[in-house]
């Protein structure tokens, strides 16, 4: 009986100790690292170094309002100059359109 609690007591400990880190990776020339609720919202980041020895890097969150780039150094700015800053793409859905 002991046992049993002490086996319960060890898993829900490990539980609620998750961590928040979903992806954690890094190669030779390559990381990517993702936190957050797998299906909700996560954050995350990834880089590289391009065979000329550059480095890249991309910010970016995921969520409800779908992939965004926050921050990037990769991404090329638009025609006017805009930078990635998270606010990119629509955030309606068809449906509020479809009732206007």
């Amino acid at each position: 009986m002991k046992f049993a609690i002490a086996f319960l007591l060890c898993i829900l400990g490990m539980s609620l100790a998750r961590p928040d880190t979903i992806l954690d990776f890094e190669g030779e020339d390559h990381e990517h690292e993702q936190e957050g609720d797998a299906g909700d919202k996560v954050e995350g980041t990834y880089s590289w170094t391009s065979p000329e020895g550059d480095e890249f890097y991309v910010k970016y969150v995921a969520d409800e309002d779908g992939y965004r780039i926050v921050e990037s150094n990769a991404v090329p700015v638009s025609h006017d100059g805009v930078a990635a800053d998270g606010n990119q793409g629509s955030f309606t859905s068809d449906e509020e359109e479809a009732e206007k």
